[in-house]
């Protein structure tokens, strides 16, 4: 009888244990799965709110803006440039660059360097069209040129405004690099108003607009456009101790450029309007002489007695702070403002005289050759 009270004791511990076990790994994985789905949700709930970290490169290019995608402004502008191959009076060739199409008739863009030494041209078109291009005029004081082929319903490039555009906007170079057809590069503009020296002339324009998109040997000539697909520029030169890319690159301002096409289109030459002045920047010390409120302007160190800006009043001493209400904080913008002008254009000026603020409007503009002051930059 003892050992028959015993087994059943033994049985009923063993029972209860075994039912207390199962209880325990039935409630487990309901637990585990409870908390993974808690940590879910956190997560959804994170990445709604939160900017990714270390994404896979191909999400973080999906998660590009419409700005930062460059697909189609680069379909439209390579349509847009074209290659240029200047030609010796014996067929041999000289010089290649880059183009760019303004009108749908067939009138290009390019620089005067590019097309200085030739005696024909040849341009080749994204679809692989060559043309003879004909020269309608070229200007070595900004280094611009305009061609002229054969041909049409050609695709032009819009103009932008090359007063709006800023430090560390998206650009893109087109152009034509060691002939590499319809070459896109992008970079970003790293400065405005550059002069770094190349073209000759006491009336050269160097105002170049300086970018970091890799522009190389056969790129002159060729576009510089902004994220609106607009031209806001056209490349020209860069800075190399080895001849090829090293960061630098400048572009002519795009307001520039078209008032030169304008002129050598109806004129076949560049008609120079000048104040007949010589200017150089303002420093520190000279604002300090000068009583400035800030350190702005150009100043005025010599005045032709036959120019524009002695017949308007303005003297030596002076400093010009804005033409035409757009500021002229250095040599390079204000030499670009003038050369946006015909001789006969109007223009106001706002300058310091004395340590005060001056205006003065409906100033008209003389010629290059009207004016004696040969030595002057403006």
């Amino acid at each position: 009888m003892r050992h028959i009270l015993i087994n059943a004791l033994v049985a009923i511990i063993s029972t209860v244990c075994t039912f207390t076990l199962m209880k325990q790994f039935d409630e487990t994985p309901a637990t585990q799965e409870i908390v993974l789905a808690s940590n879910a949700q956190l997560v959804k709930q994170a990445s709604e709110t939160e900017t990714l970290v270390n994404t896979k490169p191909r999400q973080w290019a999906n998660n590009f803006t419409a700005e930062s995608d460059f697909r189609s402004v680069s379909a439209g502008a390579t349509e847009s440039v074209v290659n240029i191959t200047t030609l010796s009076v014996t067929g041999y060739r000289v010089a290649s660059g880059s183009g760019v199409i303004t009108s749908r008739n067939g009138y290009i863009i390019t620089n005067h360097h590019v097309v200085e030494d030739g005696s024909s041209f040849e341009v080749s078109l994204q679809d692989k069209r060559t043309f003879e291009a004909q020269l309608v005029g070229s200007d070595p004081t900004t280094d611009l040129a305009v061609l002229k082929i054969s041909a049409g319903g050609l695709r032009p490039v819009p103009f932008g405004d090359s007063d709006n555009v800023e430090v560390g906007e998206w650009v893109l170079a087109v152009g034509n690099p060691f002939n590499l057809t319809s070459t896109v590069t992008a970079g970003i503009v790293s400065a405005k108003a550059r002069n770094i020296n190349i073209l000759k002339g006491s009336y050269a324009i160097e105002s170049f607009i300086q970018t970091d998109a890799v522009v190389n040997p056969g790129n002159s000539g060729g576009a510089l456009i902004n994220t609106n697909g607009e031209l806001i520029g056209i490349n020209t030169a860069i800075i190399s101790e080895s001849g090829g890319y090293e960061g630098y690159s400048f572009a002519i301002p795009a307001n520039l450029v078209a008032k030169v096409v304008r002129d050598l289109k109806d004129y076949g030459s560049v008609q120079r309007a000048v104040l007949g002045v010589v200017i150089q920047d303002v420093n520190a010390n000279l604002a300090e002489d000068l009583g400035l409120p800030s350190i702005e302007g150009v100043f005025i160190s010599s005045v032709s007695p036959d120019g524009s800006a002695y017949k308007a009043g303005i003297k030596k001493g002076d400093v010009i702070t804005e033409i035409n209400g757009i500021a002229t904080n250095s040599v390079p913008e204000l030499q670009e403002q003038v050369a946006r002008f015909r001789p006969g254009d109007r223009i106001s000026l706002e300058y310091y005289r004395n340590g005060r603020r001056y205006f003065k409007s409906n100033i008209p503009l003389k010629g290059l050759s009207s004016t004696s002051f040969n030595f002057n930059r403006q």
